[in-house]
């Protein structure tokens, strides 16, 4: 629990130092919380053979599976020799996909229901306990506020300006390849150097403060990162400039793939280039529009790299998301069973997202 018992600590610090909160108040409230840890005592209920019962069970969901495959399978010939080669052709990655995708799916729901001990890899079960806890926590309230946020906050901004990039690449600039390239770079390149450069422009000495005290502009003090109002602020804004590039790139083949006849029709009628782009341009880049949407909400809700990188959930937990609670819990206070709770919560979260918008724009469409 030590690791417990360290985050408190660092918390308290920064509300000392960074909030300006009375040193009593903070000594008192964390004092409670340590001796809440310390007095914790845990559930002796142990189950053995836990990985046999795993195994029959993953072998039960991967017998399902093939059953289903079988029924609604579409071969051409019915010969029994043409059905025998092709599950040995699929068999290699039936095989993959049971051991690295499906087996820790299955064991991964299954300690979400139980306090799942990672020395000894033996768990007791505890029901709903997990996910009780993890919906009335407030640091996992916080981390889904900040998710939404995140999501809020960059995917119309990245939307709007990967169109609009995508547009106007479309209708003919001067070195039109050369811009291509250099908006998509930031795809090809790690998130993670992304973010450690951030880090750097961000920094107290970096290029963006010493750009706005050339322009008299007040800049936040004592730095981006470290600032309780816009640490979540400025990483949105670097997750905006490096994923525009990807999005610009799918918006650039669904303006190519517009037949020009519908343009040459609305100019003979006497539309101009605004008319054209919202009456013709939008609703036929509608279908690539949601399937944007949708893969931006997803990858916002999934926000880790960048944050891991730059501010380790603070300044004040106040840039902590859902997955980088998941990786506190999971991989720093070891708590392998909240961890996947919190994992299938969010799965829950973004299914829902995800139907939301595809239901909305296609009621539109």
């Amino acid at each position: 629990e030590w690791f417990s018992v360290g985050k408190i600590l660092q918390e308290s610090i920064d509300r000392i130092i960074l909030q300006d909160d009375s040193v009593d108040q903070v000594l008192a409230t964390s004092s409670e919380k340590i001796n809440q840890i310390l007095n914790k005592t845990r559930d002796k209920g142990e189950v053995s053979d836990q990985k046999l019962t795993l195994w029959i069970f993953i072998a039960l969901a991967i017998s399902l599976v093939m059953v289903v495959l079988l029924k609604r399978r579409r071969i051409c010939s019915a010969d029994a020799s043409t059905d025998a080669s092709t599950w040995f052709f699929l068999s290699p990655w039936i095989l993959l996909f049971g051991v690295f995708s499906l087996y820790p799916l299955i064991y991964s729901l299954i300690i979400s229901f139980a306090d799942y001990n990672v020395l000894t890899s033996r768990f007791s079960f505890n029901g709903i306990e997990n996910y009780f806890k993890t919906v009335t926590d407030p640091e996992f309230l916080k981390a889904v506020g900040h998710t939404l946020l995140f999501a809020v906050g960059t995917i119309p901004f990245t939307l709007t300006i990967s169109l609009l990039l995508a547009a106007l690449i479309h209708e003919g600039v001067p070195c039109k390849s050369l811009f291509q390239a250099g908006f998509f770079l930031p795809v090809v390149t790690s998130i993670i150097v992304i973010a450690t450069l951030f880090t750097y422009f961000y920094s107290e000495s970096g290029f963006l403060n010493y750009l706005l005290g050339l322009m008299g502009i007040p800049r936040p003090e004592p730095a981006w990162l470290i600032n309780k109002r816009w640490a979540l602020i400025s990483i949105m804004a670097m997750a905006v400039w490096s994923s525009c590039g990807y999005f610009l790139i799918l918006f650039l083949a669904a303006l190519q793939s517009i037949p020009r006849e519908l343009y040459e029709a609305s100019r003979l009628d006497g539309a101009g280039a605004i008319q054209q782009f919202f009456r013709i341009t939008l609703p036929q880049l509608r279908p690539m529009m949601l399937f944007v949407v949708v893969i931006n909400t997803i990858n916002s809700l999934q926000v880790f790299p960048e944050i891991f990188t730059m501010t380790k959930g603070g300044p004040s937990r106040s840039t902590t998301t859902i997955v980088y609670h998941l990786y506190e819990k999971g991989f720093s206070e070891f708590q392998m069973g909240l961890a996947s709770a919190v994992a299938y919560l969010l799965a829950g979260i973004i299914c829902l997202f995800a139907l939301a918008q595809m239901k909305a724009l296609k009621e539109r469409e």
